[in-house]
């Protein structure tokens, strides 16, 4: 039986401010200088060995940042039992370094023992909704810990689903207790790619229990019938469109940590940092109206 959540460890939230992704490109500028960032976020497979220059380096860095562990690799949405090994690994990890946050997808990336590389989608049925509440279960007892389930960035779709994906979402969430990790930048790819409202979606999703918001660039291409097709690709400035619906994510769900995501033609540090204040500005005039708020009321 997985552990219940009033049971599991629990760790202070990320700050309600905005945080980079760690890339070892930046290691050095960041222990020189040690910029006024809200956080630090790593994908946690670049991690999952004993040493070397990046535990070195996140070790200093996580001395003054809180930090976020993002997984990849736990396949949550996969047939497929989950790594045993792989939950061990990332256990420990957390163990080590003490995140604020941990968060994984909802997709599958492996199949028995080939691991695909890629963070796919799935359809929404009760089956399938039941195989990832286990795993999301499964996720948060073995690392005692609640977990922030993030939403996908999408391409096809599957014909046998029953469920909106908000909806699908938002029923995860209320069976098994972990929150959000809300991307902005897959929202704007998702509902453009299926010719849906990226507002309503928002505006569909649980506002509570958003834990983090990411935020990213994307690649603009066209599919086989010559239609718009965005690409979460993470490499490249983050689109007016996508700041817009950030604005109104932030009129949804308040002031939340944010984190701009860059993985793909890594600029200097400060292009990133140049980023990231725009997102803290918007972010701190969230944080005014709420309370300006909190003292009409």
């Amino acid at each position: 039986m997985p552990t219940p959540l009033s049971t599991q460890a629990s760790a202070p939230n990320l700050p309600p401010r905005v945080g980079l992704g760690l890339k070892p490109e930046h290691f050095r500028q960041i222990v020189e200088t040690w910029p006024d960032l809200g956080f630090f976020e790593i994908h946690a497979e670049n991690y999952l060995v004993d040493g070397g220059p990046f535990h070195h380096y996140l070790s200093r860095i996580r001395e003054r940042y809180p930090l976020s562990i993002h997984g990849v690799g736990l396949s949550i949405g996969g047939a497929s039992p989950l790594d045993r090994g792989h939950l061990d690994q990332l256990a420990a990890l957390l163990d080590r370094y003490a995140p604020q946050s941990f968060s994984e997808h909802l997709a599958w990336a492996s199949h028995g023992e080939v691991f695909l590389n890629d963070l796919l989608p799935v359809p929404y049925t009760a089956q399938t909704l039941q195989r990832v509440c286990d795993h999301v279960d499964q996720v948060q007892a073995h690392l005692k810990r609640r977990m922030l389930l993030e939403n996908p960035a999408t391409y096809v779709e599957f014909s046998a689903s029953t469920l909106t994906e908000t909806d699908f979402m938002a029923e995860v969430l209320r069976r098994t207790g972990c929150g959000l990790l809300l991307d902005v930048n897959n929202v704007h790819v998702s509902c453009t790619n299926h010719h849906r409202d990226p507002y309503a979606y928002i505006d569909a999703l649980p506002p509570a229990l958003v834990g983090e918001i990411h935020l990213a660039g994307f690649a603009q291409e066209q599919d086989a019938a010559g239609d718009l097709l965005l690409i979460d690709s993470h490499g490249s400035p983050i689109a007016q469109a996508v700041w817009r619906l950030y604005h109104h994510t932030l009129e949804r769900v308040g002031p939340v940590a944010t984190l701009i995501e860059r993985d793909q033609d890594i600029p200097p540090f400060d292009v990133l940092f140049a980023e990231s204040q725009q997102a803290q500005r918007l972010l701190d005039a969230a944080r005014q109206e709420v309370c300006v708020q909190r003292a009409c009321t």
